[in-house]
């Protein structure tokens, strides 16, 4: 395979904390990101039913208007506030900051494809979807 034609992307899985002090999680999320194709979006789960079922332990209404709110950002919506307006990478960086807060981002990872809605949805699919069968 020749990897002609392959996007080099990052993408983060964005995990529910109910008990910090405690470090479990919860996938809620992704955020994928490529640099030289200007692309940045993320898939989570933001239906409040599904959130209550998932992440019992936290408010969830909150916790799905946060998530709503990280896909304006995402999207470059000016409804996810100032953020929004700053480029792709920084919004990013920004969505996957290292927080002490119910919300949290994994660690950075890398991947390559030829179709970059696809690779979120793939992801999206494996580390979100696949925990909730």
């Amino acid at each position: 395979m020749s990897g002609e034609g392959q996007i080099a992307y990052d993408f983060a899985v964005l995990r529910a904390v109910p008990h910090v002090h405690l470090g479990a999680f919860v996938p809620v999320g992704v955020v994928v990101h490529a640099r030289t194709a200007g692309f940045l979006a993320m898939r989570a789960l933001t239906d409040e039913a599904a959130l209550a079922a998932r992440v019992p332990d936290v408010d969830h209404e909150l916790l799905a208007r946060y998530l709503r709110s990280c896909c304006a950002v995402a999207a470059g919506d000016p409804a996810g506030g100032p953020i929004a307006f700053a480029p792709p990478s920084e919004r990013f960086h920004w969505l996957t900051a290292p927080r002490s807060d119910v919300l949290q981002s994994s660690p950075i990872h890398g991947g390559l494809t030829t179709d970059l809605p696809r690779a979120l949805e793939t992801l999206f699919a494996e580390y979100v979807l696949r925990d909730s069968r």
